[in-house]
């Protein structure tokens, strides 16, 4: 793990750069060209959907105006670590075979490549594609339905975070934990840092590629975490577009609020897609188009769309807060660094040694009519416009203050958020003791306990006219401890039964309007399939009145049927729910753990019930943050500090990730080798 000290901010910034540029060189320009959309260039054509959604989105762009609008002490914090990572770059190349097996080569970093980074992981991150599905259901079976696929019941996106005050510790200091819920990815997609000079001294989990500690970090007087708030900050709007002089002309109009026609910003990319098995590249063009509300992102015969997103409207996505977090030695300090955060909208918790507490969402949401939280709206309807900015909710920190992406304290601000399981579950597992410490945090973690198989269990009593082998299997259930342990048979069956459920329940006529092969850009195609969407949405497509035909007991019987035929009993749940990690460039000789928990637990590895076991969202890092004794603190990420395949520290944590162990965050520098750089 990287230890890093330097005389002041900016040298530090700039070693911040360069170290991550030596470890991980190929992530860095993975990163980078999916900002600029330049990924197809030596990764194919089935990197080219996102290619063409990053330059319609204008995601570079964006990011340029972001950092012009910067302060010159911001500009020049962000400059300096661009320029680390420019003298990184050529030596951490080299130690990477995926350059010279791709024939990516090396272009020097523009400054404002980390915004262009941040807004690239973070654009789909709040799920406004979700908007077309609702459309879609709407259309299907009235809009009464729109939130009928609502991931309250049950949701994949998120994280677990939890506050515990002093007088609720064994040493009478607050503890900060919780775990980022993000798609596994080699390289992780934190990294443990310290980052240390005379003005501050901080440990924490880096965003490569992004300078500072945006998410989590222990200044040593004062800690802060965050989950992501589910709130809606992203619109869709209907545009009404007139092309005048043909249509390669370069001439387009948009139908404006007013009723009056609006130019419309156009002009055309080309996208250089590698050729497969050595086939020379080929070029591609991309129109792009931009009305007042955004870019258009979404343009055939059958609808056009544009995005409107605030780091767009604003030209500010909050870096000013990074350097400000650094400094920051009380929950106040913290509380005022985050004032000026943008996007994404998180819900923070903060904690310092003199006993403050801070529970708060962060971020920049527009007021707007309801409509526009729920599905796309015209553009030529003034009602739909944006009207300011709504102010953040915080609330007094009154026992443990736990945030699992429920509803809670972001509620004002969004639509759909995930189960209350998983906050349910955390502040059971807290209130059973008063004198937790931080080792005592991992049992937290670790907690396999899923709340949402009641929906099905509960239901099984109520069968009739099962044959022996169902009757057995559902006797079976009902005394299992709703574990999803990794070495639990029970697990197993049950998760084989829930995907058997899932698929009939899709395969019914009530949904047969929602069954067809999503249309439009592919990249927005995950969120418009219907079986992964009723798988989610299990457990309230399980009790809502809005589709009278569906016959649950019947799909639940011929499931339990249809699983007492086929569930082999002694399968270990970690055999089949095995981690399965996002790479840029697949290495079919990789062989990743099996893993306990499941989304709706603690421990929560998704797999996407109906489809698969396989699990590619998990705990993206697991962090304890001690207010007595930083020492104290504890972490771990998914596979190592190196991002270079084979290097020692590459899989290194894997094991104890797995396993749900943690390592110490060592502050002692004699304890350390030192490696100058």
């Amino acid at each position: 793990m990287p230890h890093l000290r330097a005389a002041d901010g900016l040298r530090l910034s700039y070693a911040q750069g360069r170290t991550t540029a030596l470890d991980r060189a190929w992530q860095l320009e993975v990163e980078r060209r999916r900002s600029q959309g330049t990924t197809a260039a030596f990764l194919g054509g089935a990197e080219l959907a996102w290619d063409r959604f990053a330059r319609r989105s204008r995601l570079d762009d964006t990011a340029r105006r972001c950092f012009e609008a910067l302060d010159p002490e911001t500009a020049a914090w962000v400059r300096a670590y661009v320029d680390g990572v420019n003298a990184g770059l050529p030596a951490g190349a080299a130690r990477d075979e995926r350059f010279a097996r791709t024939g990516l080569t090396l272009a020097p970093w523009e400054p404002w490549v980390p915004l262009g980074i941040w807004l690239s992981t973070h654009v789909l991150f709040t799920g406004f594609p979700t908007k077309l599905w609702r459309e879609r259901v709407g259309r299907a079976l009235g809009d009464e339905a729109l939130t009928l696929f609502a991931t309250d019941g049950p949701g994949t996106a998120g994280s677990n975070g939890w506050l515990v005050p002093g007088e609720r510790t064994s040493t009478g200091a607050a503890i900060i934990a919780g775990d980022p819920h993000r798609f596994i990815e080699d390289p992780g997609v934190y990294q443990q840092i310290r980052l240390a000079c005379p003005e501050f001294d901080v440990v924490g989990l880096a965003v490569p590629g992004v300078p500072g500690l945006a998410h989590f970090g222990h200044t040593g007087s004062a800690a802060w975490a965050i989950t992501n708030a589910m709130a809606d900050y992203q619109d869709l709007y209907v545009e009404r577009l007139t092309r005048i002089g043909g249509p390669d002309g370069g001439h387009v109009e948009a139908l404006g609020p007013d009723g009056a026609r609006e130019p419309v910003a156009r002009h055309t990319e080309t996208i250089t897609v590698a050729g497969a098995d050595g086939a020379a590249p080929t070029e591609v063009e991309v129109e792009v188009l931009e009305t007042a509300r955004g870019p258009v992102v979404i343009d055939t015969p059958d609808q056009t769309l544009s995005l409107r997103y605030p780091a767009r409207v604003r030209a500010d996505l909050g870096f000013a807060a990074l350097p400000a977090l650094l400094r920051a030695r009380t929950v106040a300090d913290i509380d005022r660094a985050v004032d000026g955060w943008a996007e994404p909208v998180n819900v923070l918790h903060a904690a310092d040694t003199e006993g403050g507490l801070l529970h708060r969402v962060a971020g920049a949401v527009p007021l707007r009519h309801p409509d526009n939280r729920l599905r796309p709206v015209p553009a030529w309807d003034a009602r739909y416009a944006w009207r300011g900015w709504a102010e953040p909710p915080s609330e007094p920190v009154r026992g443990v203050a736990v945030m699992a992406n429920a509803r809670g304290i972001a509620s004002p601000l969004g639509v759909e958020f995930a189960p209350p399981h998983r906050a349910h579950r955390i502040r059971e597992l807290l209130g059973g003791s008063a004198e937790w410490s931080a080792p005592d945090m991992a049992d937290v973690h670790r907690d396999t306990f899923l709340g949402s198989a009641a929906a099905v269990l509960y239901r099984l009593p109520t069968l009739t006219g099962l044959s022996p082998e169902a009757d057995a299997l559902r006797a079976r259930l009902l005394g299992w401890d709703r574990h999803m342990a990794a070495g639990s048979t029970d697990a197993t069956v049950f998760a084989a039964l829930r995907t058997a459920l899932v698929r009939r329940i899709a395969a019914d006529p009530a949904l047969a309007g929602l069954a067809g092969a999503p249309t439009g850009p592919s990249v927005f195609h995950p969120w418009l399939y219907l079986l992964p969407r009723v798988g989610h949405a299990l457990e309230g497509l399980l009790t809502t009145a809005l589709l009278p035909g569906l016959d649950r007991a019947a799909h639940l019987r011929a499931a339990l049927e249809e699983t007492a035929a086929a569930a082999a009993p002694d399968t270990a749940w970690s055999e089949v729910h095995r981690l399965a990690p996002w790479q840029a460039l697949h290495d079919p000789e990789a062989r990743w753990p099996g893993l306990g928990g499941d989304h709706d637990c603690v421990n929560a590895t998704s797999s996407v019930p109906g489809v698969t076991d396989l699990t590619s969202r998990a705990s993206a890092a697991r962090y304890v943050w001690d207010l007595a004794r930083r020492e104290d603190s504890l972490w771990s990420v998914p596979l190592g500090a190196d991002g270079v395949s084979g290097s020692a520290h590459h899989l290194d944590q894997l094991p104890l990730w797995a396993r749900g162990d943690l390592v110490p965050v060592v502050t002692d520098w004699t304890l350390l080798t030192k490696e100058s750089i």
